[in-house]
């Protein structure tokens, strides 16, 4: 990779990442629960035999992001679902090439005080 190539290609890998760090600072889960759960959804994947080209890499940091917050009881399943939907149905109605936005939401916030 060239001093001018991106280390994410897409910004919504950034944020991923950048949430993953913020969630553990603030003594949500711990590096090590993090990692954790990141080698499990990798080997995951392995089992399941999905190719390992590095293409989906932050697709698996996310899912693993999302099965640790629900494991730890951070947020409920049903509104990961509900926040997922309105996120795909925000991507639709978004001309291309303009940034996706989210109204406010009006459920109650999925996380809780770090214990």
């Amino acid at each position: 990779m060239s001093d001018a190539e991106p280390v994410f290609a897409e910004p919504w890998e950034a944020h991923a990442f950048a949430l993953a760090v913020k969630l553990s600072e603030a003594g949500f889960f711990t590096w090590n629960e993090w990692s954790a759960a990141l080698a499990e959804e990798l080997a995951a994947v392995s089992r399941r035999g999905e190719p390992d080209d590095g293409s989906r890499y932050y697709h698996h940091w996310l899912a693993a992001l999302e099965g640790l917050l629900a494991t730890k009881s951070l947020v409920a399943p049903p509104s990961l679902v509900a926040r997922q939907e309105e996120w795909a149905e925000a991507y639709r109605r978004t001309p291309h090439g303009s940034p996706v936005t989210l109204e406010p939401t009006p459920h109650p916030s999925p996380l809780s005080d770090p214990p």
